[in-house]
């Protein structure tokens, strides 16, 4: 609109694939975890709706996580979102007040000249070099999330220390003394890559949550930079803060 406000739609009809999606929902809510919807036709004919028009509510639902799809099985009812990501703990960390089994495979570790972005965002010297870190991180035997660190050196014997933690955090700190006592994190969507879905086990253009974090120690100096990408139908990001105590007013 040319003033700037959005068009009253209170009238008009939603969308049929919504429609359905709202329908398949409700739906959802009599299943139980695991449970299986009906094949795709008789879905569409108790729906009154294409099969194009159900894929679609399906595919929303399914990267909303509320529905699993498995090629040649059917469609589940997915299980709820496995954690939150949270500041200042590993994944390791996360899932382990659950419970979880989380394991670790290094796809890379090596020794790397830093580029102008990754100088930057450290706050390193031209010529400096870092520690890039690439693992898939895997709860009870299923892909969940992809992590590329930039780590400050030196990290002398980081590959043979990574063989023995599941958390790199855990090596930082046990191994060399090194723990964040700050981080920032930004978070945004993304949709996956052929090799990232190759890795996590899903369809190029799956939506996941990319979480880019600064960690700093003690003293300030930067010592982290590392992009994750989370499988966007198992994580959801909680950040918590706390109001700093105010002085009461003077009477």
């Amino acid at each position: 609109m040319k003033d700037g406000t959005l068009p009253d739609t209170r009238g008009a009809e939603p969308p049929r694939y919504f429609r359905a999606k709202v329908e398949v929902q409700r739906r959802i809510e009599q299943l139980g975890l695991g449970d299986t919807l009906p094949a795709e036709r008789r879905l569409a004919e108790e729906l009154g709706v294409s099969r194009t028009t159900l894929r679609k509510a399906l595919a929303e639902l399914s990267a909303e996580g509320v529905l699993r799809r498995e090629h040649g099985s059917g469609t589940y009812i997915a299980p709820p979102k496995v954690v939150k990501v949270r500041q200042l703990t590993s994944l390791s960390e996360d899932f382990g007040v659950d419970g979880k089994k989380v394991d670790s495979r290094v796809l890379s570790c090596e020794r790397v000249p830093a580029d102008g972005a990754i100088q930057t965002v450290l706050e390193l010297g031209r010529g400096a070099s870092v520690y890039r870190v690439a693992r898939l991180r895997i709860v009870d035997d299923e892909p969940l999330a992809i992590e590329v660190a930039h780590l400050r050196g030196p990290l002398r014997g980081l590959v043979s220390r990574l063989s023995q933690e599941a958390s790199l955090y855990r090596a930082l700190r046990v191994h060399y003394g090194r723990e964040n006592a700050s981080v920032e994190d930004t978070v945004e969507t993304a949709v996956a890559s052929p090799d990232e879905a190759d890795l996590l086990g899903i369809a190029t253009g799956h939506p996941l949550l990319m979480v880019h974090r600064l960690g700093r120690d003690a003293d300030g100096v930067a010592v982290e930079w590392t992009r994750s990408v989370y499988r966007g139908d198992r994580f959801k990001f909680v950040a918590r803060a706390t109001a700093p105590a105010r002085n009461p007013a003077p009477e």
